[in-house]
């Protein structure tokens, strides 16, 4: 019973989380057209961040709580699934064209926040000090994302078709919105953090595979949503822009905050995980390659599923 009803708080901490996003967003939004802020600016820190405050906040809480291997789990289980789930299921509603900046900027930009991650989790192999995500390595972290955020301004088309749909709202109702957000985004994130916590307790499975799965696909469900409707109306750029966006966001930004909060032990574990991260990368450059266009096709979508699955049962076989 106690392993149901928290499973069921887990799922309603990810529809506040997923709701609160939507408010937060929209009253953001509408709050920046107020003062004439550009569409395009809103897009890529507004609506950009709301597809990643599920994990933002759920890191931010386990953090507190000294939960390391949630946060670390959420995050490198949240870019596999990114990577492999999410892509995979957009490719097979409909082939994913992939720009040129994309696939030689945006994506090897990616596979260097894991292989950043990698090195800075490794203490012991490259310095002999013990492994330890450091306020340093978050500080880090963030001179990473300041640069991709000024390397997205710079190459951003800031046609009116590309422009994010916005909310009118009255003052009022912005402000309704926003705290409404706020605390939505606080309770959802708790929910998921304390039951994720009780589920591996009662299931006698470690924090780690819990980050790794179930927080890891709840945190991840805008992406999803975001990249499934954007194959629907055959838009590759939103595609697979929202993921490998995410990606960095998630690393450089999400993990730097939750470091800064408090410095995080590194679970030597998590090597199999990180390089598996990499990995994939390097399989998702590789594969731009594979045909006559750089694109994800439905056979590939597929292979990109397929990798998930086994990787999802490796994850729970080994505990």
């Amino acid at each position: 019973m106690d392993l149901f009803l928290s499973f069921l708080l887990i799922a309603i901490g990810f529809a506040l989380l997923i709701k609160a996003a939507d408010f937060l967003v929209d009253g953001a939004a509408a709050l920046a057209v107020k003062f004439s802020v550009s569409d395009i600016v809103i897009g890529l820190t507004i609506v950009s961040f709301g597809t990643s405050a599920p994990e933002l906040i759920v890191n931010v809480i386990a953090s507190i709580q000294g939960k390391s291997e949630i946060t670390l789990g959420n995050i490198i289980g949240s870019n596999i699934i990114n990577t492999l789930l999410i892509l995979g299921i957009a490719g097979a509603i409909y082939t994913i064209k992939i720009e040129k900046n994309t696939v030689w900027r945006e994506i090897p930009f990616s596979l260097l926040a894991a292989l950043v991650l990698f090195i800075v989790c490794n203490d012991m192999l490259f310095d002999g000090e013990d492994n330890l995500l450091s306020r340093t390595d978050g500080i880090l972290f963030l001179l990473f994302f300041i640069i991709f955020i000024v390397y997205t301004f710079t190459i951003s088309n800031v046609e009116s078709s590309h422009a994010p749909e916005i909310k009118t709202l009255s003052t009022l109702r912005i402000w309704i919105y926003i705290i409404l957000g706020m605390i939505g985004l606080f309770f959802g994130g708790k929910l998921v953090v304390d039951h994720a916590v009780k589920i591996a307790a009662v299931l006698e499975i470690s924090e780690k595979v819990v980050g790794l799965t179930i927080v890891a696909i709840g945190t991840s469900l805008p992406e999803l949503v975001t990249s499934a409707v954007a194959a629907f109306k055959k838009k590759s750029d939103i595609a697979i822009g929202n993921v490998v966006g995410s990606n960095i966001f998630n690393v450089f930004f999400v993990l730097a905050i939750s470091t800064i909060i408090r410095p995080i032990p590194f679970i030597n574990e998590l090597n199999v995980d990180i390089i598996i991260l990499i990995s994939v990368s390097v399989f998702l450059f590789l594969i731009m390659f594979s045909g006559k266009i750089r694109a994800i096709d439905r056979r590939e979508s597929v292979v990109l599923i397929t990798i998930y699955i086994a990787y999802t049962v490796f994850i729970v076989l080994r505990g």
